[in-house]
């Protein structure tokens, strides 16, 4: 079965292009959400990812239609993948239960193993310049300014997870956010108070 799914980033803009795009590839059933881009919170696809069964095919416009950034759209390729489930995209004639699209899927996923290589070598970064600062390593009691920071810039990230980042900097999560409450209670002062609270 194809099921589509379709956005428009405001309420001024119309879905009819993109609907009638979608019913005249054949999708039997469209969700549809009126979110810009960066939006986290999206019902409709929320709504057809879990109306979707193995052998299902999601289709959209274009793939800009479907993930709030590359990270995103790889996660949901991934899942499904995972799930057999397919996913086609009408501008970009990709669809990834034929051979061809498979290849993509591959590199969606080369892709996803890129990012998160990224992530492990920036906070690896930041950690050896906070032990270069004075931190003998392991799991640390106070998290210096440096660490800090490195949180931040880890959960900018909107796909990062609290959990995520705790393992990567190895403290636990109250620490974590008794560190960003401090913070943004007194941002100009985060990194002169970070070195005096006390492990959790």
């Amino acid at each position: 079965m194809l099921v589509g799914y379709a956005r428009v980033s405001t309420s001024d803009q119309s879905l009819a292009l993109q609907q009638d795009a979608l019913t005249t590839a054949g999708c039997e059933k469209i969700f549809t959400d009126v979110v810009s881009g960066a939006t986290s919170a999206r019902p409709g696809l929320d709504a057809a990812l879990a109306y979707l069964r193995a052998g299902d095919t999601l289709v959209v416009w274009k793939l800009d239609r479907l993930g709030r950034s590359l990270r995103h759209l790889i996660t949901v390729v991934t899942d499904l993948h995972a799930n057999h489930k397919g996913l086609r995209s009408l501008q970009e004639a990709m669809d990834t239960t034929t051979p061809g699209g498979k290849l993509i899927f591959h590199v969606f996923g080369a892709l996803a193993e890129f990012e998160r290589e990224l992530i492990r070598e920036r906070t690896q970064a930041g950690l050896s310049a906070a032990r270069a600062r004075g931190r003998s390593g392991g799991r640390p009691r106070v998290m210096t300014a440096q660490t800090l920071r490195t949180a931040q810039q880890l959960l900018a990230d909107p796909d990062q997870t609290i959990h995520q980042v705790c393992q990567v900097l190895h403290v636990s999560r109250s620490t974590l956010y008794r560190y960003l409450k401090h913070a943004s209670a007194t941002p100009e002062r985060a990194g002169d108070h970070a070195g005096h609270l006390s492990h959790s």
